[in-house]
């Protein structure tokens, strides 16, 4: 005997006790679907068979039960369950979560239950209590159905119970192994003319075959296909023609429709139900008195069939004819279908005596993408991942459709107005911003405080610890910038291992070894400069910094710091450089070649001092003198000491080679500070082209992004610095010794060092992702970081034992973040989700690492 239950559904076991009920749990489901009273009674009172306990046995029960259903996890009720008041409270659940019920009702023989329960020491009870239980599950079967239970199956014999075989049936709205492309309409309401158009436009071929019953073959050379959003009928001039095309398509395999109310309301009156003949019924009535029974049954049949809504691309993307909460999605009850055709009003009504809808898109915070209708707007626009597609094109609008997953919107006008709309279509004004921007202006902290796990594509779950985000709240709410612009921050970076080369502290063997080790064949090794890292935001102009960004009257850009802060306080200096990045950006083509309005960069501003001027007058400029001026007056000393014949050669000499160190370490510094009183006297050196319209650039390797910078820096070498580069064979000992010549080269005069990438942007080890970049920084610029006599053999041997995994743990998780961030905002996702993966790299900022990296 086969029992076809929902792949989401509350199974119900009922049955007095002995009747098989736990074995049967046992055989067909996981342990971990299965929850038992005697379980959860041992769970609270160590003791399966203490009855004292059952009330707090069955809060566990329930508690568990409403965890797992709110997962979309199914479930089985391992109780007697035979009394209503037992089965009322499950019941309640399954409304709660919208889940299907079914029952497995053991009617098996007393007497077998009894035979049972005396082969058990910790079932020793009375009769009567077999008794009882089995004449109130006897009492329920007639009650079952109105109770609620959509699937009851009686078993009623051990061998029909070991004859069963469990089917899960997947939820008739799971059509997650649909992944499209799709082009997604929106309510039609008859205008058939107005969707052939659609049709045409979206580059489907319509062919109709035959006048008296015509049919529709309607294909897409690249198979793609449609989903109608409901509402194919009423208010406008041919709606058997739609219904028909729908039918068609659907039965053709080539779109998927779900209901609309209207659509619903007219399967009630050709079932013979009474209905208001209001909101353009009686039209649709007339036209279909033209038609046969037959096509009148197919109607029938057709919208009788229709599903609530549709998950479609693994849970990605969702449809449903008046949207759908997260809660409800993938689900199946009453109340879903009802939110899915009608939404879900405040119980008021406006001025025109409609009622008004409560917008539960500006609260939607789900993952899947939610497309629909229902209510007409005079434009589609994204709020929260969510978008209306009504445009109203039987009101004298137009008809919509959206094409996934690329999510352009192509439309049509409507030839006339069909229909004058009770509530008049508002015109359409470009707004100063989009309804999504008005929504981003205010920000919930609550988004951000405590443990959060980041979702993302690269590295799976980030781990934001609650200390951590009360830090990164900090630095956000106090220090950021305007948080419109902050869709990327970057990641740290770790060094390369430790060399144990004489005198060095890193070295590029190290570094290529690593790449090495892990598979990769080439790297690209990229000059260092000396500056501060800046993340540069440049648009084509205001109009884009406002549409795209949401930022009114801050100019055509932002540069800014890698944790988020303004780079300059001068408006006006920062105005001149954004100027000057965005001509250069036109001189050189770009626009037009990335097709993009917009631009993210990753870069180095030099000199180091522009940021870094406070610590280097009050750290590295005091170190230096205060040293050579000590180290000067000690030699003066000594040498006095010395001329009045006291042995002092060696500490002489000791004290010398330190005023050597210090000048070396001012010299260091010294290269990479200079004033600045203009833009002429910065430099800009990008290497990352990060984003621009509708693209995250991680798809091209760093050869590709080294050449296309440097073709804008030629646009304006004053300003732009194109970063020198060099591709190195780790296999190859000839490369390998001419890349680390050239590091050398670099560094043979103070220059920083380089940074080591791998060929493509993305590179992946035989344990998953790699370091996305190590830096090999030269013996005197560490002079710097580490001090003057950090590289004498004791102190070297110390520093040599630094840590690196946690640096570069963290390093991946930031990089993780960074790309997630960047991903969401191309995909247009909410601000409050690119801020997410922006947030919790501030976040990670704040954990310990050794301080020697």
């Amino acid at each position: 005997m086969k029992i076809t239950i929902p792949e989401f559904s509350l199974v119900v076991l009922i049955g007095p006790s002995g009747s098989g009920k736990s074995t049967f749990a046992r055989t067909h489901f996981k342990p971990t679907e299965v929850i038992s009273s005697d379980y959860c009674r041992g769970l609270v009172a160590d003791d399966e068979n203490d009855q004292s306990a059952t009330p707090d046995a069955f809060e566990v029960l329930h508690f568990i039960a409403a965890k797992r259903l709110a997962a979309g996890r199914l479930t089985v009720i391992d109780a007697t369950n035979v009394q209503p008041e037992a089965r009322k409270a499950l019941m309640a659940l399954a409304r709660e979560y919208h889940c299907l019920v079914s029952a497995i009702v053991f009617n098996v023989p007393e007497s077998l239950c009894h035979e049972r329960n005396h082969g058990r020491a910790d079932r020793q009870f009375g009769p009567h209590v077999i008794r009882m239980q089995a004449a109130q599950m006897r009492k329920s079967l007639g009650r079952l159905k109105t109770e609620g239970f959509r699937h009851i199956v009686t078993l009623s014999s051990p061998q029909q119970i070991a004859e069963v075989e469990i089917e899960r049936q997947p939820l008739w709205n799971n059509l997650k192994h649909e992944h499209g492309p799709f082009d997604i309409i929106g309510d039609v309401h008859g205008c058939f003319d107005e969707l052939q158009v659609l049709l045409q436009q979206l580059g489907y071929v319509v062919e109709k075959q035959g006048e008296q019953e015509p049919q529709f073959q309607v294909t897409h050379p690249a198979g793609r296909k449609v989903i109608f959003l409901g509402d194919l009928v009423d208010r406008g001039p041919a709606t058997p023609a739609v219904l028909r095309l729908a039918m068609d398509m659907v039965a053709s395999g080539n779109a998927f429709c779900v209901p609309g109310n209207h659509d619903v309301k007219l399967l009630r009156k050709l079932k013979g139900n009474d209905v208001s003949l209001k909101h353009g019924i009686v039209e649709t009535l007339q036209q279909l008195e033209q038609e046969s029974p037959a096509f009148k049954q197919r109607i029938e049949t057709f919208v009788d069939g229709l599903i609530s809504h549709y998950v479609l691309d693994d849970g990605k993307l969702v449809v449903a004819h008046a949207g759908l909460p997260a809660p409800m999605q993938g689900r199946g009850s009453r109340a879903v279908r009802e939110f899915a055709l009608y939404g879900e009003t405040t119980g008021e009504t406006d001025e025109f005596g409609l009622p008004i809808r409560y917008n539960w898109a500006s609260d939607y915070q789900g993952k899947a993408m939610v497309v629909y209708g229902h209510t007409p707007v005079p434009e589609p626009t994204w709020l929260n991942h969510t978008i209306n597609i009504d445009t109203g094109c039987v009101f004298g609008g137009r008809l919509t459709a959206l094409q996934y997953p690329e999510n352009q919107l192509v439309s049509v006008a409507a030839q006339r107005t069909y229909c004058d709309p009770v509530r008049p279509l508002q015109p359409v004004v470009e707004p100063v911003l989009s309804i999504q921007q008005q929504h981003d202006e205010l920000l919930d902290v609550q988004d951000y405080t405590g443990k959060r796990l980041v979702e993302t594509r690269l590295q799976g779950k980030v781990t934001i610890r609650e200390e951590n985000a009360i830090a990164a709240l900090e630095v956000m709410s106090r220090f950021a910038a305007n948080p419109k612009w902050l869709i990327y921050l970057p990641p740290t970076m770790s060094p390369s291992e430790t060399s144990k080369q004489p005198g060095f502290l890193e070295y590029p063997e190290e570094a290529f070894a690593y790449y090495r080790k892990q598979g990769v064949a080439r790297v690209v090794c990229e000059e260092k400069h000396m500056g501060s890292r800046a993340i540069v935001v440049v648009c084509r102009d205001e109009q884009v910094a406002q549409k795209r960004f949401g930022v009114i009257n801050e100019g055509i850009g932002i540069c800014y710091t890698r944790t988020g802060r303004r780079f300059f306080d001068d408006a006006q200096l920062e105005a001149a450089l954004l100027q000057r990045v965005q001509e250069a950006l036109a001189a050189s083509g770009f626009w037009e070649r990335f097709e993009t309005d917009w631009v993210c960069l990753d870069c180095e501003l030099l000199p180091w001092s522009v940021k870094a001027q406070s610590l280097v007058l009050k750290q590295y400029a005091a170190v230096g003198a205060a040293s050579r001026g000590a180290l000067g007056q000690a030699i003066s000393v000594l040498e006095q000491a010395r001329q009045h014949g006291v042995e002092v050669a060696a500490l002489l000499d000791t004290y010398q080679q330190r005023q050597r160190l210090a000048e070396r370490y001012v010299n260091a510094y010294r290269q990479y500070c200079w004033p600045v009183n203009s833009l002429d006297d910065l430099k800009l050196a990008p290497f990352h082209i990060l984003a621009t319209e509708g693209t995250v650039h991680i798809d091209k390797d760093h050869v590709w992004h080294m050449e296309t910078l440097a073709e804008i820096c030629r646009a304006d070498e004053r300003l732009l610095l194109a970063t020198p580069f060099l591709v190195v064979d780790v296999n190859e000992p000839a490369s390998v010794e001419k890349g680390i010549s050239w590091w050398t080269e670099l560094t043979s005069h103070g220059g920083e060092g380089m940074v080591v990438k791998p060929f493509e942007f993305i590179a992946s080890g035989p344990r998953g992702a790699l370091q996305p970049a190590v830096k090999c920084r030269g013996s005197e610029y560490l002079r710097i970081i580490y001090g003057l006599e950090y590289d004498v053999p004791e102190n070297l041997n110390r520093l040599r034992s630094r840590g690196l995994g946690a640096k570069r743990s963290l390093a991946m998780r930031e990089f993780a973040l960074g790309i997630e961030s960047l991903e969401r905002f191309v995909h247009n996702e909410p601000l409050r989700r690119v801020h997410e993966c922006v947030f919790g790299v501030i976040a990670l900022e704040s954990e310990p690492v050794d301080p020697r990296l």
